[in-house]
C-alpha cells in the first residue's frame, strides 16, 4: 500500500502539466490562523527550513508540497544526466582528478540526500534550500505581487528525501480578519473562499492546525473543516506550542479530545521559537527537544505525539484515504476520457485539403437545413418547437386563429349597412337586396383577410432565418470553427429568403385580390343562403293587399276599425323586430308572415325578442300643412279624405322601414355566409402558396445557392481560416484527453496486491 502515495504524486503531475485540477485527487490540506504554527509544522515534516518567515502573511499562494521517499539506491528517481549540481568553485584550484570526479560523480541526484524540483522551472534540480525558499517568494511576487495579496495560483514543489515519508500536503495562507499594509479590504473572504475551494474536495484530508496557547474553542480552522465535513471523517487536529502555554496548565484535556473531539484524533508537536531560528537552530535538534519534552511533560501520552508520529498517521490516512478513494477515482478517469475524446472530435481536425472541406461543410449545412424543416433531424430539440413544426403551429394555430377571431361585420353597423342599400338604389324605393350593396359591403370585410396573410409570412419568413441557428449542433460547432464561412452561409441563407419574400406576398395580396375581383354568388356553399332572399321577401306581400282593411273602404267616408288597425300594428312590429313564423307543413321553407293567419277579429299579440344588433330610428309621419290639407280637400272632393289619407302615410312609412330592417338583416346573413366561405378558402391557399413559394423553393435551392456564392477556389483559403477561441479550445482539449489517458493508464498499472 506504500505505493499508492507516489501513484497521487504522479497524477498530481500529470494534471499540474496542463494547469487544471480535472480530478479531485486525494490530498493533505493544512489550515490555520496566521502564526498558528501551520509553516513549522510543515519544515518539521520535510526536516528542513524551506518556507518564507516573517511577520504578517507570508504564505500568500497555496504551495502544493509533495514529500518522495527517495533511498540511495532507488532508480526511479535518482539520475546522473541531469542538471548539474551547484558547485563551489572559487576557491579550488584546477586539478585534472577533482575535475574528473565532479564531471563523474557529481551530475545528476544520484549521490545527492535531499533535493527539491519546483513545476514551474522544469527540471531545474534545487540542492539548496536556501534557494527554494528564494523560488517561493519570487514566484508569489510574481503572481500575486509584492502588497501582501493572495494569488488562488498554486506554486508546486517536490522535495525528495531519503527521511521523509511519502505525503502531498497543501499548505494554504493563513486565515485572517483585518487587512495590513496595502491589502483588499475583503482579504478575509478571499482567503475563505480559497480554503473552502481546497477542503471541500471529499477526497481531501483536512490539518487543522491550532495554537496550545489558544481557546481551542475558538479555533477558526476546526469551525471551517466542521462545515465542510460535518462527521469529522476526513479532519485532523493538531496543537502546536504546547511549550508556550501559561504556567499550570496543560493540554491533556485537549490531546484526549475531552475539550473538542475529532475523529481522526488530536496530535500535539511543540515547534521552533522565533529565537531558535534567528539561532539556526537544526530541525533534528528541535525534534529531539520536542521529544524530551514530550516525555517528561506528557509522559503518558508522549508516544501519540510529536512530529514522527504525525509523519507516519499522516502517511497512514493518505494511504488508506486513496485506497477508499482509488475505484471512483478510476470510474471518474474513464468517464471524462470519452467527454473530453467527444469535446474534441466536435471541434474537427486540422484542415488539409481546404476545397473538399468547404463542399462538405456546405453540403451538410443544406443538408441539415432542409431535415430541420421536414423534421428528420437526427437530433430532436425538446425544448422548443424550431423548423418544420414552428412553421405548422404558424400555419394552423396563429394563422388560423386570427382569421377565426375576425367577425364578419366587424366595424360593420347596421345603419352602414342600410346606408349602403339606400345609396345603391338611388332615386328608386329599395324593392329587393340591391347586389351593389351586399358586393361593396362584402368585400370590404374580405380586405380584413389580407394584413393577417401577410404578417403569416412574415412569420414564417423569420422561422426559415431562425433554423440557420438550430439546424444541428455539429453542423453549428463546424460553422463556429470558421466565422467568416458561417457569417457567408448566414448571408447567403438571408439573401434567398429575402428575394423569395416579394413573390410570396404578392402571391397572397393576389390570392385576397382574385376574392375581391368577382364575387361568386352562384357559390354551391352560397346559394342555398342566397335562395332564400326571394321567399323572405315574400313575406312582405300580403301586408297591403286589396283585402286589407283600408283597401276596403270603399265610401270616403268610412274608416278603419281600430281593431284592424291594431292587429296590423303589431303585425309590422313583429316583423321589424326580426320574428318569422314557421309554416307547419313545411318547416324548412321561409317563413312568410301572414296578416290573415288568426281567425277574422282577433289581434296578434306583439312580442320583443332580443335583438343584439343596434335598433334603426323610425321616421316619424310629417303632418300636412294647411296648404297640403288644402290640396287634399280639393283633389279628394271631400275634407272627410283627410283622415283617410293620414291613416295611409303613416302606414306606408311603417311598412318602408320594416321592408329596409328586413332586407338588412338579409343582407348581414349573406355577407357572413360570403365571408365564411372566403376565410375557409384563404385558410386553405395562402399555406400553400407560402409553402410552395417560399419554403419548398428555399428547400430545392438552397444547396445550389450556397455552391453558386462560396465554393470558389479564391475564397476557399479565407473562408476555412480557423478561429483562434476554437484552436485554443482543441489544443486544450488535446491536452487533457492525453493527460487523463496518462491518468488512466498509471492508475491501471496498480494491482490488487498494492491496496492492501
Amino acid at each position: 500500500m506504500e505505493a499508492l502515495i507516489p501513484v497521487i504524486n504522479k497524477l498530481q503531475d500529470v494534471f499540474n502539466t496542463v494547469g487544471a485540477d480535472a480530478i479531485q485527487l486525494p490530498q493533505i490540506i493544512v489550515l490555520g490562523t496566521q502564526s498558528s504554527g501551520k509553516s513549522s509544522v510543515i519544515e518539521s515534516l520535510v526536516g528542513r527550513s524551506f518556507l518564507p518567515r516573517g511577520p504578517g502573511i507570508v504564505t500568500r499562494r497555496p504551495l502544493v508540497l509533495q514529500l518522495v521517499y527517495s533511498p540511495k539506491d532507488s532508480k526511479e528517481h535518482r539520475s546522473a544526466e541531469e542538471v548539474l549540481r551547484h558547485q563551489n568553485t572559487e576557491a579550488t584550484t584546477w586539478n585534472p582528478i577533482t575535475q574528473l570526479s565532479h564531471s563523474i560523480f557529481s551530475k545528476g541526484t544520484i549521490n545527492l540526500e535531499e533535493w527539491g524540483k519546483f513545476l514551474h522551472t522544469k527540471d531545474k534540480v534545487y540542492t539548496d534550500f536556501e534557494a527554494i525558499r528564494q523560488e517561493i517568494e519570487r514566484e508569489t511576487d510574481r503572481m500575486a505581487g509584492s502588497n501582501k495579496g493572495i494569488c488562488p495560483e498554486p506554486i508546486s514543489l517536490k522535495i525528495y528525501s531519503t527521511t521523509v515519508v511519502n505525503l502531498t500536503l497543501v499548505d494554504l495562507p493563513g486565515i485572517t480578519k483585518i487587512p495590513i499594509g496595502d491589502q483588499p479590504e475583503d482579504i478575509e473572504n478571499q482567503i475563505r473562499n480559497l480554503i473552502i475551494k481546497y477542503i471541500s474536495n471529499p477526497n481531501s484530508i483536512i490539518l487543522a492546525v491550532t495554537a496550545a496557547n489558544t481557546d481551542m474553542a475558538t479555533s477558526e480552522a476546526i469551525k471551517m473543516a466542521k462545515e465542510v465535513d460535518t462527521d469529522g471523517r476526513r479532519t485532523l487536529a493538531v496543537v502546536t506550542k504546547l511549550d508556550l502555554m501559561d504556567a499550570g496548565t496543560d493540554a491533556i484535556d485537549i490531546l484526549c479530545g475531552r475539550v473538542i473531539p475529532v475523529k481522526l484524533g488530536i496530535i500535539g508537536v511543540v515547534n521552533r521559537s522565533q529565537q531558535d531560528i534567528i539561532d539556526k537552530k537544526t530541525i533534528s535538534d528541535a525534534l529531539k527537544d520536542e521529544a524530551t519534552y514530550l516525555q517528561r511533560k506528557y509522559p503518558t501520552i508522549a508516544t501519540r505525539n510529536g512530529t514522527p508520529y504525525l509523519a507516519k498517521t499522516l502517511n497512514r490516512l493518505l494511504m488508506h484515504h486513496i485506497r477508499d478513494c482509488l475505484p471512483e477515482l478510476k470510474v471518474r478517469v474513464n468517464v471524462m476520457i470519452s467527454q473530453f475524446q467527444s469535446l474534441l472530435n466536435s471541434y474537427g481536425d486540422d484542415v488539409s485539403d481546404k476545397s473538399q472541406t468547404l463542399l462538405q461543410i456546405i453540403t451538410k449545412f443544406a443538408s441539415a437545413y432542409c431535415s430541420t424543416i421536414e423534421g428528420t433531424a437526427r437530433n430532436i430539440e425538446t425544448t422548443e418547437l424550431c423548423g418544420g413544426a414552428r412553421i405548422c403551429y404558424i400555419f394552423h394555430e396563429t394563422f388560423g386563429r386570427t382569421l377565426d377571431s375576425i367577425h364578419p361585420l366587424v366595424g360593420l353597423t347596421r345603419m352602414d349597412i342600410l346606408t349602403a342599400i339606400r345609396n345603391a338604389t338611388g332615386p328608386r324605393p329599395a324593392l329587393f337586396v340591391p347586389e351593389v350593396s351586399f358586393e361593396l359591403l362584402v368585400k370590404r370585410q374580405i380586405r380584413r383577410l389580407e394584413d393577417p396573410s401577410l404578417r403569416c409570412v412574415e412569420l414564417v419568413h423569420e422561422e426559415m432565418q431562425r433554423i440557420v441557428q438550430h439546424c444541428g449542433t455539429e453542423v453549428q460547432q463546424e460553422m463556429l470553427r470558421f466565422p467568416r464561412l458561417h457569417q457567408r452561409i448566414v448571408d447567403v441563407v438571408t439573401q434567398l429568403l429575402r428575394t423569395r419574400l416579394p413573390a410570396t406576398n404578392s402571391m397572397v395580396e393576389n390570392l385576397v385580390a382574385i376574392e375581391l375581383a368577382y364575387i361568386n354568388t352562384k357559390h354551391p356553399d352560397f346559394h342555398r343562403e342566397a335562395a332564400l332572399v326571394s321567399g323572405l321577401l315574400k313575406s312582405t306581400d300580403g301586408l297591403i293587399d286589396e283585402n286589407s282593411p283600408i283597401f276596403r273602404q270603399k265610401t270616403p267616408r268610412a274608416t278603419p276599425s281600430p281593431g284592424t288597425v291594431g292587429a296590423f300594428y303589431n303585425h309590422v312590429a313583429a316583423i321589424t323586430d326580426g320574428h318569422e313564423n314557421k309554416s307547419p307543413n313545411n318547416s324548412d321553407s321561409p317563413a312568410t308572415p301572414q296578416m290573415n293567419g288568426t281567425p277574422e277579429n282577433k289581434v296578434l299579440t306583439p312580442q320583443k325578442p332580443v335583438n343584439l344588433l343596434p335598433e334603426v330610428p323610425s321616421q316619424t309621419s310629417r303632418k300636412l300643412s294647411d296648404r297640403e290639407q288644402h290640396d287634399c280637400d280639393v283633389i279628394g272632393g271631400r275634407s272627410e279624405n283627410t283622415t283617410v289619407l293620414n291613416a295611409y302615410s303613416k302606414t306606408n312609412d311603417v311598412i318602408t322601414m320594416m321592408h329596409l330592417n328586413q332586407m338588412g338583416d338579409l343582407v348581414e346573413r349573406l355577407i357572413k355566409s360570403y365571408f365564411y366561405i372566403v376565410r375557409k378558402s384563404i385558410q386553405d391557399s395562402v399555406p400553400k402558396a407560402v409553402m410552395h413559394f417560399l419554403v419548398n423553393y428555399v428547400k430545392d435551392n438552397l444547396q445550389s445557392e450556397l455552391v453558386t456564392h462560396l465554393y470558389k477556389s479564391d475564397q476557399a483559403e479565407s473562408l476555412l481560416n480557423e478561429s483562434e477561441h476554437i484552436a485554443q479550445r482543441r489544443k486544450e482539449a488535446a491536452d487533457m484527453l492525453k493527460a487523463l489517458q496518462r491518468a488512466g493508464q498509471i492508475i491501471s498499472e496498480i494491482r490488487e496486491t498494492h491496496m492492501w
